[in-house]
């Protein structure tokens, strides 16, 4: 059977028991992206009705707001793999407490038809279906919802449908900032539940428009229009809105929990935290990439969504808290003017695709790039180290249109000769030792992670106290990475050459390595000449400056950036 699209059209209005903080927190961060997870829900928007006036406040009648979500096969929603999603153990206890305090109409619509905008749509001013394309983001959207229920007769369907396709939406079309008018009716599913059949017509435009103006005026008051109105229409509700927020499938909101009225929460698989906080809100969840790799990651900083995100990308062999001695002196040094994001890379856990395909630069800089669209961000600043480095520095060299500044540390623009022997030789000492973690899975082991961190860090590092805790920890790291994600990432590592291109990159740039890591500070100069970048050599470190002397980095990073 062919797939029924539609939409889920969802309005809401919160009581005045619930902080609207609360209700945004919950909405942003975990109702709407649980629903994005879901493969068939293509994207979802969150509306704020505009024709709220004193004369017609907000009501269970008249709710503020709604939310839609684009469905690529209506009868989903009838299965478990969506009804899940609103009972136990699936559905978490603030999801049932919240929506006590929310008046809800949910209501499915069968997709009809759609007209629109073809010059603005292939131009990428307005991409309404595409929630991976960001560039209309921040652009917003005006749309309009006239609903009609019919006198009865399958007649009035058929000249509902010719008044819209003759003579309704073309005349719209002429209307200054139209943009896409698309048809829909109660969903067969509703029907079955026996609620009546009703035609509704969303009509989209540009935040600057020409509703209200002459063209609208004739497109909504000719003979035609008054004869449909009179003679086939039985009941027109029409309501109006403003974009508020696109969903993700990633909750990003930290806006809503910035706000005192929130509190912290784990949602029931313990795979998503939000910590509250006035200065620094922070979330902690994952993405699962389109190739279906499973990538924790978490968010704080600046609450504003129009903050600048800068992504750090660790090295092989290490988790993202490596950067957070880094982080508290960037946020302090740059008056937490950035939304920061880390995240797990996929070569720390167990390998999702067969090693037969296998791991490049290209393949890893595709995590970040998502994980920047998905956080709503045309551009983006990187740093990353290592193979995380070369990372970052690929990603500057091809996507240069959203790469708004990097820094990459203590890596090669090409592979060095003997990478493949080097790294062969480690992952034979990890296979040898044969070391598992508590669910029996292959790890790298203590004697790799033992001479990991003593070829890493300076000797002198060691004898501080401090410095050698951060250390330790980046030990424990590498001892519990996957054994076959180590295999399979060190073949980023094999061959690659970045040598040249830079001078295409037109944003911010800059190269840092530690004084202590052996001959990459000279190979770095070389690059530095060749990219027409800064280098900044730091003393006292090794191959992981951030975790040595993460002040100074953070020092240059702000420097570059700035």
């Amino acid at each position: 059977m062919a797939p029924t699209p539609g939409i889920l059209y969802v309005t809401m209005q919160p009581r005045d028991s619930l902080p609207l903080a609360q209700f945004h927190d919950w909405y942003n961060n975990e109702h709407g992206p649980n629903r994005l997870r879901l493969s068939f829900c293509r994207n979802g928007f969150r509306y704020r009705a505009s024709d709220i006036s004193s004369s017609q406040a907000a009501s269970e009648t008249h709710p503020e707001w709604m939310a839609i979500y684009d469905i690529d096969d209506m009868d989903y929603l009838t299965q478990d793999v969506y009804t899940r999603l609103r009972k136990e153990p699936v559905q978490s206890q603030r999801e049932r407490d919240t929506m006590k305090h929310i008046k809800v109409d949910r209501r499915f619509y069968d997709f009809l038809e759609e007209w629109r905008d073809e010059n603005e749509y292939q131009t990428g001013e307005y991409i309404p279906k595409e929630l991976e394309d960001v560039r209309n983001e921040g652009k917003g959207n005006v749309m309009i919802h006239v609903g009609f229920t019919l006198h009865p007769g399958q007649d009035k369907e058929e000249e509902l449908e010719k008044w819209y396709t003759e003579e309704h939406v073309p005349l719209l079309m002429k209307v200054p900032g139209w943009r896409r008018t698309r048809r829909f009716v109660t969903s067969h599913l509703d029907l079955q539940d026996g609620k009546p059949k009703e035609f509704i017509a969303l009509h989209e435009y540009a935040p600057e428009n020409g509703l209200g103006g002459p063209e609208f005026q004739v497109a909504t008051s000719t003979p035609r229009t008054n004869e449909i109105y009179t003679s086939v229409v039985q009941e027109k509700r029409r309501r109006v809105y403003n974009l508020y927020y696109t969903f993700s499938p990633i909750p990003r909101d930290l806006t809503s929990l910035s706000d005192p009225s929130t509190t912290a929460t784990t949602s029931p698989d313990a795979l998503t935290t939000t910590t509250p906080s006035h200065t620094s809100p922070t979330i902690s969840s994952f993405l699962t990439a389109p190739d279906g790799a499973h990538i924790p990651y978490t968010l704080t900083g600046n609450p504003s969504p129009h903050a600048p995100l800068l992504i750090l990308i660790p090295s092989i062999l290490t988790l993202p808290t490596i950067w957070d001695p880094f982080i508290t002196h960037f946020t302090a040094l740059t008056h937490n003017t950035y939304r920061i994001l880390t995240y797990t890379p996929r070569t720390y856990t167990a390998p999702h695709v067969s090693p037969t395909f296998p791991t490049h630069l290209d393949k890893l800089g595709h995590d970040p790039l998502v994980l920047a669209d998905y956080m709503r961000a045309r551009t983006f600043y990187l740093v990353g180290v290592s193979l995380g480095g070369a990372t970052a520095l690929n990603l500057a060299l091809k996507m240069d249109n959203r790469i708004a500044g990097f820094v990459a540390c203590d890596t090669n623009s090409v592979a060095p000769v003997g990478n493949a022997k080097a790294w062969g030789e480690r992952i034979a000492q990890a296979e040898e030792e044969g070391a598992v973690d508590e669910s029996g899975e292959g790890i790298v082991g203590g004697r790799l992670a033992e001479a990991t961190v003593r070829r890493w860090f300076a000797e002198a590092s060691f004898a501080d106290a401090e410095v050698a805790g951060r250390i330790e920890e980046v030990k424990q790291m590498v001892k519990g990475n996957n054994l076959e994600g180590f295999k399979e990432g060190v073949q980023a590592l094999y061959k690659y050459n970045l040598s040249g291109g830079m001078g295409l990159y037109k944003g911010k740039g800059g190269l840092l390595a530690g004084a202590e890591d052996g001959i990459l500070p000279e190979t770095m100069r070389g690059m530095a000449q060749d990219y027409g970048v800064e280098l900044r050599v730091v003393e006292g470190a090794g191959h992981l400056p951030m975790v040595e002397r993460p002040r100074e980095v953070a020092e240059f990073v702000a420097r570059v950036f700035g």
